[in-house]
């Protein structure tokens, strides 16, 4: 089997899993952050944990990106520098700015999250780089590509301003939750993951691959019951919780 036969089936395969963990993730809530909870096995610091987790797609991305066979073109950097910018924050930035006391995050989490991030910056990574027709610098133009460089960009700072937003209702040391205000927290409870899903949507339009639909279809998949989760949560034990939010998106759901 060679390897582009064996991507497009991993990649329909992805599709399949990512439907089966949107249900399973209704039922069962991932126990880390304000979900961590005992019976899930060892434990590693939750900062040291996250970036492991998320160092993965980075680092396999540039890998494939140097190691690509296709001509690198002005609208291959531009597909780069956009992954390496979220991933480079998410893994080596967002992490050690946490505030609050140190929390401990299960052994498994921490290899699921490392496997999904691994998979999903393969599956990205060599198609684009490698196994697609090659993404020339007419793709610059493409309404596609613009539309989706700018959902890309939007969700972005969506999710870099919810993020700075959490990180500031605690002062150093602190490490009780309270209700966040402001920007979009106004009608949801979880504009980070609605931010973060706009990322992943415009990169599967900026691609236009089933990689990048596969990788949109995932993020929600996860996000989408952990925003359930949160609102929820936030319901629970919080009496004075504004009654108009929304779990994540604005005035809908």
């Amino acid at each position: 089997m060679s390897e582009q036969v064996f991507l497009y089936g991993l990649t329909k395969g992805w599709f399949i899993l990512a439907v089966a963990v949107f249900v399973a993730l209704f039922f069962v809530v991932a126990p880390y952050g304000r979900h961590t909870r005992s019976g899930w096995g060892p434990r590693v610091d939750n900062r040291l944990g996250w970036v492991i987790m998320e160092a993965a797609a980075p680092l396999v991305f540039a890998v494939c990106f140097a190691f690509g066979t296709n001509i690198k073109t002005a609208t291959e950097l531009v597909l780069f520098t956009l992954w390496e910018a979220h991933y480079i924050h998410r893994a080596f930035i967002y992490p050690l700015g946490l505030r609050g006391e140190v929390k401990r995050m299960p052994i498994v989490v921490m290899g699921s999250a490392l496997l999904f991030n691994g998979v999903n910056a393969y599956l990205n990574g060599r198609y684009i780089f490698t196994f697609s027709a090659g993404y020339a610098n007419q793709w610059l133009i493409d309404p596609r590509f613009i539309v989706g460089v700018m959902l890309f960009i939007i969700g972005f700072i969506i999710n870099r301003q919810a993020d700075y937003t959490l990180r500031n209702l605690r002062e150093p040391g602190e490490s009780d939750y309270k209700i966040p205000y402001g920007a979009l927290y106004r009608w949801v409870s979880c504009p980070n993951y609605l931010g973060e899903i706009i990322i992943w949507v415009g990169w599967a339009v900026a691609t236009w691959s089933l990689p990048g639909l596969a990788f949109a279809i995932w993020t929600m998949a996860n996000l989408v019951p952990r925003a359930r989760a949160h609102h929820t949560w936030y319901r629970e034990h919080f009496v004075d919780y504004p009654p108009e939010r929304k779990a994540l998106v604005p005035g809908i759901w």
